[in-house]
């Protein structure tokens, strides 16, 4: 009885929380679709702010989505056997190699963006490609990709699985793609969901690493609302979530498929 008069308390503060939170989203997309935001409604509705946005920053699309998949790629290909080696050789090194591989979450984007350019700022076509963003984003993302690998790897029936594998003749790459790979698939879709998320909207790492022919969506914005009126940087962030959700939408549907086929 306590449990169902406490519900509807629990479900207003809920519902409470994600007003405070999402209102001002709202407002801030419906600040870039109105003629003026000052005069409200009564300015009418347009998408020319959104056209103005696209005709300017409308390159920073699709380099940012190709980055964060890249960025996915790059984690998986680092990552995944990153994660194997930690859960199958625990050590004292180990330990210390995970705790180092931590650190770029721990420091402060640009500081890891200064180390980057003092390491490698000299190699002028390297410093002025997306390649250069894209390497920021891997060493930032990794840690993500390989602690949820990681931990998944660590399950006692999967190292019963692999070692029947083994003792059957099966080799280290066949028990790898053929056992290990099914086995914690769930576990990769949800670090890569992370990874793309986090590079798709990471500023501060980006800001420090970009140059004016290599800015990513995040840094258009902040562009946008620091030098133009707020309709213009609100339809930019309008364009962030017409471009970001639908990405976002069809990994979750790839997770929930993952979760059903091949989780326990």
């Amino acid at each position: 009885m306590k449990n169902s008069h406490s519900s509807p308390w629990l479900r207003l503060t809920t519902l409470l929380v994600c007003l405070f939170m999402i209102g001002p989203l709202f407002l801030s997309l419906y600040a870039g679709l109105v003629n003026n935001y000052g005069a409200g409604f009564k300015s009418g509705f347009t998408t020319r702010w959104l056209q103005e946005v696209w005709s300017i920053y409308g390159g920073t699309v699709g380099w940012s989505i190709l980055i964060a998949l890249a960025c996915v790629l790059g984690t998986l290909l680092i990552g995944v056997p990153c994660a194997y080696a930690l859960a199958r050789h625990p050590s004292k090194w180990a330990r210390a190699f995970e705790e180092l591989l931590t650190l770029p979450v721990a420091v402060p984007g640009l500081a890891s963006a200064l180390a980057l350019i003092l390491a490698y700022g000299q190699i002028s076509a390297f410093r002025q490609s997306f390649l250069f963003i894209l390497v920021g984003h891997i060493i930032f993302t990794l840690p993500f990709m390989v602690r949820v690998v990681a931990s998944a790897l660590q399950k006692d029936e999967l190292y019963a699985i692999e070692e029947a594998a083994r003792t059957l003749g099966a080799s280290f790459l066949r028990r790898f793609i053929g056992v290990i790979i099914p086995a914690v698939f769930p576990a990769i879709v949800a670090g890569a969901m992370m990874v793309f998320t986090l590079s798709i909207g990471e500023f501060n790492l980006t800001w420090m690493l970009h140059t004016p022919l290599t800015r990513t969506l995040p840094v258009g914005l902040a562009d946008s609302y620091a030098s133009m009126r707020v309709e213009v940087g609100s339809a930019y962030t309008l364009l962030f979530f017409m471009v970001i959700l639908p990405v976002l939408w069809i990994m979750q549907a790839l997770a929930t498929f993952a979760q059903k086929k091949y989780g326990n």
